[in-house]
Order: structure tokens, then C-alpha cells, then sequence
């Protein structure tokens, strides 16, 4: 076994749109060897394949050339390797793209390598027979439909990517925790077959995914459990040994908490199945794990177990399903919540005076029962906002949804006010698994290696 004694791994986001500073911060001032951002939800990447399609050098996340701006310099001065699925539907646009912001800043272009191979949608259109798990149904029913169909990729090809010796690996659909755990096949020279390492490096990545969640941002609930430097909240940060000791931590003097509570919370977070939570490079178990606080803001792990991966991969399909119209009005004063019901009625009969039904259609009383739904015997309020949104398969029927709403500024009731309307299109998202021998990820290279 080569590489390091031990590797420190940062977490430089949770979502695609989560703040810039703490991964800078993470980059200056937390001594770490790779930065993360890990920013694909399952409908981005069905997003963005939509938005390549209206222009082929599109189809990567939005905010991928501000963070890059952000933390490059700092990070190709300091030797930290950044790895990131921010390619979404176009990884290699993305490298180039990387390139380009490092070029306008005055620096060396980095090497970058781009990780393709995710996008299986010929391969699904080739086999409607595969079922859906959410059904049983098969994917032929989808595909007049079919935005786009990625499988989840695993750790074993990032690694590669790394083993280029780029200095940032840009990917598109890869499981979250296979993001971190490469960074420690690679830097501490871990074999793909040692199941107690992929546990650690699994479970780690899993905890580290969310960034903020781990030290404190969803776990604040004021005043049960205290935050302190919500403003300022770190993102997390672990070191990782070459044996498998993973000890968590952040930046010292950043915001935020990181104790056997917030590990706790996130380790459970949409994990469906503590005792078989499965990857692309192993299904883990947690049921044994445990935390040590070993200081301030220092929580290490241990006891996560793992089996071996399963032959096949999972497979997000983002599939067109209509369009939902909505629209927003404000009620104040006296009887706001009567001008507010008086208003859903009014909408309701002018849609349909205009030939229009739809298959689902939802009213929220906001600060009423947009939460909790309507129930009897609540304190009339003083103040209260309608919104009602529609889904329909035809966008003129979705648009008359907010147009509506918002003609009750001057139509009636008394007192509407703040009108607001918008139509979005849907991405559907449903789910298969996939044999492995379809899938063929690739690395591309932008950059020669020196």
C-alpha cells in the first residue's frame, strides 16, 4: 500500500446553491489536501441536459465558474486538488470551462480531467424492458418522455481521474460519499477491494456530503439546540488515515458546531437503510458505528462495516411531466383570511370558465396551513397569503393559473395586494437499476500533464 499517513479532505459544498466563503476558508486556513464541492441533486442534471441541448457548450452548474474564481488561486498555490461533480450534463464543457476562468485570472491553466460515462440515456432507450423500482413498471412507459437518464458512477473512476495527476476532476453523475472516498483510494493508496477502508471512506463521505449539515446548520432549532456563528458557519473538514482512523473537525474560529449531536443527526440523514445503505462501491452498515467527542469540534468515528458492491448500478431518470402554474396574492386586516378563501373560490371558477381543468391543483393559505394543512379553531390572523399552483400537461392551461391569481389585485376581493405568477416546466425523476457492464465511464484530459 502507497501514498500518504494521512490526507485531510474539505467539504466546499452541500448543493449547488450553497454559499462561496467557507470553502475559500477551508482553501486558507484549514491545511487541507482536497476540496469537494459536491453540487448534483437527482432533477439538476436532467436540468441541465435540457440546457445543453439549447446550447452544446451549456449543460454544467451555473455557479461552477464563480467558485472556481474563488478558490482556484489559492488552491493551485497551496497544492490542493479539487474534485467536484459540478460537470453535471457536461463535463467536459466544464473542464474547459475551468480552464478559461484560471486563464482570465493570469494563472497556469490547471490540468483538469473530466469524467464522463454517467449519461446512459441511449442505453435505456435500448432496453424499455428494464422495470422502475418505484413501480415495477417498465421504462418504456418513460421514454416518449425521456429528458435524460445518468447512472450514479462510483469511486473507482474519480480515483483514476486523480491518478492523472490533474489538479481539479470535474464529474457528472457520481453517488456523493464516491466523491470523498476517491480522494482517500488516491491519497492514502487504498485497494478498491478492502471493505473496512470503504466503510470508513464511505461513511465519511456520506457525513461530509451536506457540508453545513454537519456542523450545526439544519441541527439549529433555537432555542433547544444552540448554534453559535450561524452567520459565519464553517463547512467540515476530516482526517483520514492510512489504516481508516477518520477524525472530523472545522476551521478554528468559524461558525458553527461539530459534536457527536450533529454527527449523529446527519449520519441518519436519507440513509433509508442504516444496515444496507448501498453505493456504487459498497453497501455499508452503520448499525455498529459510533462517535467520541475528543475535543472542541473534534468527533472521531468509527465502526461503520461494509460488504461488497452490487453488480449493477443505480440509474436516475429525469423524464418531461407538464408544467405547474402558480400565482401569489397578499391579504391584510380584518377578515384577511375570509378575502383569502373568497379569492381560491374566484379562481377556481374563472379557470373554469375559461375551459380549464387540471389533474392536481393545491391551495395553501400561507401562514395558515401551507405547513400543517387547514384545521378548525386556529386564531384568525391578520395577515395571510394565497398561493395556489396547477399542474396541467399543456403550459397555457399552467400559465392561466398565475395570470388569475394576479387579476385579483384589481378584480376583487377588497385588499389584494403583492401579486406575483410563474409557470416552470417539471422534470419528473424516477429510478432503475442498471448491469454494470453498460456502463463504460471514461476520463477526459484538458491540460497536458507535465
Amino acid at each position: 500500500m502507497t501514498g500518504k499517513p494521512r490526507i485531510r479532505i474539505g467539504a466546499g459544498s452541500g448543493f449547488s446553491d450553497d454559499r462561496f466563503e467557507p470553502a475559500l476558508e477551508l482553501a486558507e486556513k484549514g491545511d487541507i489536501d482536497y476540496l469537494v464541492f459536491e453540487c448534483l441533486a437527482e432533477r439538476t442534471i436532467a436540468r441541465e441536459t435540457l440546457a445543453r441541448l439549447k446550447n452544446p457548450a451549456a449543460g454544467y452548474t451555473p455557479f461552477l465558474a464563480e467558485r472556481m474564481r474563488l478558490v482556484l488561486p489559492e488552491c493551485l498555490r497551496r497544492g490542493i486538488r479539487i474534485v467536484t461533480n459540478m460537470g453535471a450534463a457536461n463535463p467536459i464543457a466544464a473542464a474547459r470551462a475551468i480552464r478559461d476562468e484560471a486563464q482570465a485570472m493570469g494563472l497556469t491553466p490547471p490540468r483538469v480531467a473530466a469524467v464522463v460515462g454517467d449519461d446512459v440515456t441511449e442505453i435505456i432507450r435500448a432496453n424499455p424492458q428494464l422495470p422502475l423500482l418505484e413501480s415495477g413498471e417498465p421504462v418504456e412507459s418513460l421514454l416518449p418522455r425521456l429528458a435524460a437518464a445518468n447512472a450514479y458512477l462510483g469511486a473507482d473512476i474519480v480515483r483514476a481521474a486523480l491518478d492523472t495527476d490533474a489538479q481539479v476532476v470535474v464529474t457528472g453523475r457520481v453517488a456523493d460519499p464516491s466523491l470523498f472516498l476517491a480522494c482517500m483510494l488516491h491519497g492514502l493508496g487504498w485497494s478498491y477491494d478492502d471493505l473496512p477502508r470503504l466503510a470508513a471512506g464511505t461513511f465519511t463521505g456520506h457525513l461530509l456530503e451536506c457540508a453545513a449539515q454537519l456542523t450545526g446548520g439544519c441541527f439549529a432549532d433555537f432555542p433547544r439546540k444552540r448554534v453559535e456563528g450561524l452567520a459565519r458557519l464553517g463547512f467540515p473538514y476530516a482526517d483520514v488515515t492510512r489504516d481508516g482512523q477518520v477524525t472530523f473537525g472545522k476551521v478554528d474560529g468559524s461558525g458553527g458546531r461539530i459534536d457527536v449531536a450533529t454527527c449523529t443527526e446527519q449520519a441518519l440523514y436519507e440513509l433509508h437503510d442504516p444496515a444496507r445503505y448501498i453505493t456504487p462501491d459498497c453497501v455499508l452498515d452503520i448499525t455498529d458505528a459510533s462517535f467520541e467527542q475528543l475535543g472542541p469540534d473534534r468527533v472521531r468515528m468509527a465502526g461503520a462495516r461494509a460488504r461488497a458492491r452490487t453488480d449493477t448500478y443505480k440509474v436516475v431518470v429525469g423524464y418531461h411531466d407538464g408544467w405547474i402554474g402558480e400565482g401569489e396574492v397578499g391579504y391584510a386586516g380584518p377578515h384577511a383570511l375570509a378575502r383569502a378563501r373568497l379569492s381560491e373560490q374566484i379562481v377556481r371558477e374563472r379557470l373554469a370558465l375559461r375551459g380549464f381543468s387540471y389533474p392536481e391543483i393545491r391551495v395553501d393559505y400561507i401562514g395558515v396551513s401551507s405547513l400543517h394543512g387547514d384545521a378548525p379553531g386556529r386564531p384568525e390572523p391578520y395577515e395571510v397569503r394565497l398561493r395556489v399552483a396547477a399542474r396541467s400537461p399543456d403550459r397555457k392551461a399552467a400559465e392561466a393559473v398565475g395570470f388569475e391569481v394576479r387579476t385579483l389585485n384589481v378584480n376583487g376581493p377588497a385588499g389584494g395586494g403583492g401579486g406575483t405568477n410563474a409557470v416552470r416546466q417539471v422534470i419528473g425523476v424516477k429510478s432503475l437499476l442498471l448491469p454494470r457492464e453498460h456502463v463504460r465511464p471514461e476520463i477526459v484530459m484538458e491540460g497536458a500533464s507535465s
